[in-house]
């Protein structure tokens, strides 16, 4: 059994002491989650294992064949490759047969009566067989249709930000390796991409080392979490629920804890046992762990307001109105005659397709993008906050507080009591002895923390978040998720993020691109849930749609398309069985060049007739449906 042993790791930023000392070892099968702050380490320590960057000090033990894989938030990747050639780029020889096949498969279906084409293909459909390699093509293709990769055939230089992080993912899973290292694998992947990432981590045979501030997908895969704390490592055995309860007990028992973030630990864990989620997933040891932490609290009552207890201003009845909002740009709808009224108190979750509209649609509300037509009012009583994706500009040379004290010296919070800005920076996990810090010497992460803290500072009464979890850590969005909690304005947020959605969302808005947006009322994973069935292929919706019985009501299709509808599902199940033997016959014929030229057209033929079956089919069943 392969290990990967960290004996007295120390690395250093400046004069900040990142970890001091830290070992750990790591098994195969192992899943650990990597958790902590922004700037207390995390990808310095991923650097360090991976050997990206070498620590100050200390030593790393591993087999000499021992492969590692790291995917980062920004994978490198070569802009003028193609997709599948930078998925297969790997240097083990079974991604060289793999290629090797493509290439000849490409040019024999072009050139299917050239004979040294034809030789170059029988040559790589015996290589694939000698490499057994037809398995792991099997398995690539899995992983791509799953991720829902871009054309392969596009050049890298062509994608977008997401889509190049999903041909990295897809990239180090095809590669496999003995430590699968992973910087939030999460980021950019649709939610049925996540919900199967989720099940092959959790069944990967070496191990995954995940950075992640996504907490249902800590919760689905990880046996060990690797807490990162003010230069020390903490470990806690089993998954995100195991890890609250871990944590709770930690600093529970640290006699020189804040008694708000013990509060603030107890309330998420409250939050966690009610959630419909956690009470399908809960264990009979967790439940157990649960029953003795609460005995250990006794009869302690949870503050009311445990973290952040800002005062804002009074927020009248109008708050919001949107009367027939459209937003176009060129041939692109944003919005067409959309209407929605805002109150106070109101958690509206905005999410959706990437590319939909989610931000320019808060932009719109903010006033800093103008509506085609219609309205958008704010109430004259409304303050409003915007945590954009990206941070104004923070002088350098500042120091923390002098930041936050260039707004105010002190705050009201909601009893009439001043609460110094000294007291708020503690309460979102600034330390004391960060205080004076300069700001350059902050990580991306911290100023952002830094950032949205100034946000609040200004004690608005709306709130516009757009994308918070992607920059903030897990403290910090517990921190704000129970900040909002008590907040009694209204809160507008755009995220992709399941947990956090599930906590501060009443009402979701579903983007789903050319204008079009679905409400819902309740949480984001009951959502998605009741609509699985909206992201199968077609012929899964086939079959859904036959197993809950669904009544067609012919009265709506012409007479030919009430012939077309009786026989459509059969004749998509031919193609798909015909589609499906090909393989098998060209096997069958791997030396008759001819024969195998045809069966390639005739597959092209059969791919080309499935899509005009498969629109056709959706086409009628939305006549059918009503």
């Amino acid at each position: 059994m392969k290990q990967f042993r960290v004996d007295n790791l120390k690395s250093t930023y400046g004069e900040k002491v990142l970890f001091n000392d830290i070992s750990f070892l790591m098994t195969e099968g192992d899943r650990i989650g990597l958790i902590g702050v922004n700037g207390s380490g995390k990808t310095s320590l991923l650097n360090a294992i991976s050997g990206v960057n070498l620590a100050d000090s200390g030593k790393i033990f591993k087999q000499n064949d021992y492969s590692i894989g790291y995917l980062t938030q920004n994978p490198t990747l070569d802009d003028n490759a193609l997709v599948m050639d930078a998925i297969l780029s790997g240097d083990q020889p079974v991604f060289k047969t793999i290629r090797q096949y493509q290439y000849a498969l490409q040019q024999f279906g072009e050139q299917p009566t050239n004979i040294k084409i034809a030789q170059n293909f029988e040559d790589a459909q015996n290589a694939m067989d000698r490499d057994e390699a037809w398995t792991t093509e099997a398995q690539v293709k899995a992983i791509l249709t799953q991720l829902h990769m871009p054309d392969l055939q596009r050049q890298i230089g062509e994608l977008s930000g997401g889509q190049r992080k999903r041909v990295g993912l897809a990239q180090i899973l095809i590669e496999a390796p003995d430590l699968l290292i992973l910087d939030e694998p999460t980021n950019h992947l649709d939610f049925d991409s996540i919900a199967w990432l989720e099940k092959y981590l959790a069944n990967y045979k070496g191990v995954v080392l995940a950075v992640t501030h996504d907490r249902y997908f800590l919760d689905a895969v990880t046996t060990r979490i690797f807490e990162l704390s003010f230069g020390d490592l903490y470990e806690y055995k089993g998954n995100y629920q195991d890890y609250m309860i871990g944590k709770s007990q930690r600093v529970e028992q640290s006699k020189v804890a804040d008694h708000k973030q013990q509060q603030l630990y107890k309330q998420e864990l409250a939050w966690m046992r009610k959630s419909a989620r956690a009470r399908t997933t809960k264990q009979t040891a967790r439940e157990n762990a649960f029953s003795e932490l609460e005995s250990q609290m006794g009869n302690l009552k949870l503050d009311d307001d445990v973290a952040v207890n800002l005062g804002q201003q009074r927020l009248g009845k109008k708050v919001i109105v949107i009367d027939n909002a459209s937003i176009k740009f060129d041939d692109k709808i944003i919005l067409e005659n959309f209407n929605l009224r805002i109150a106070a108190g109101d958690r509206i979750g905005i999410t959706g397709e990437n590319g939909a509209g989610k931000s320019t649609f808060l932009n719109a509300i903010a006033g800093r993008l103008p509506v085609t037509s219609g309205v958008i009012e704010l109430g004259e009583t409304v303050k409003m906050a915007y945590y954009t994706q990206s941070t104004e500009e923070i002088p350098d040379d500042k120091r923390v507080i002098a930041y936050l004290s260039d707004v105010a010296e002190s705050v009201t919070d909601k009893n009439g009591n001043q609460v110094s800005v000294s007291e708020l920076l503690e309460q979102f996990l600034f330390p004391p002895f960060m205080h004076g810090t300069l700001i350059r010497k902050l990580s991306g992460g911290e100023k952002r923390r830094l950032y949205l803290l100034k946000l609040l500072l200004q004690q608005p009464n709306v709130l516009l978040l757009d994308e918070p979890t992607n920059d903030l850590d897990i403290g910090t969005l517990t921190v704000l998720e129970d900040f909002l909690s008590g907040f009694s304005g209204a809160v507008i947020t755009v995220s992709h993020d399941r947990y956090f959605l599930d906590k501060v969302a009443s009402q979701l808005y579903m983007f789903q691109g050319q204008g079009v947006v679905e409400r819902y009322d309740g949480l984001f994973s009951q959502y998605l849930i009741e609509h699985a069935d909206d992201r199968l292929n077609v012929s899964e919706k086939i079959a859904v749609s036959k197993s809950k019985s669904v009544t067609i009501q012919k009265k709506k299709l012409t007479y030919n398309e009430k012939k077309e509808w009786e026989t459509i599902e059969d004749d998509i199940a031919k193609l798909e069985a015909r589609l499906a033997a090909i393989p098998d016959d060209m096997a069958k014929n791997g030396t008759d060049y001819v024969k195998l030229g045809d069966l390639q057209k005739e597959s092209d033929k059969l791919e080309a007739e499935l899509d005009k079956k498969m629109d056709r089919w959706e086409y009628l069943s939305e006549i059918v449906a009503g």
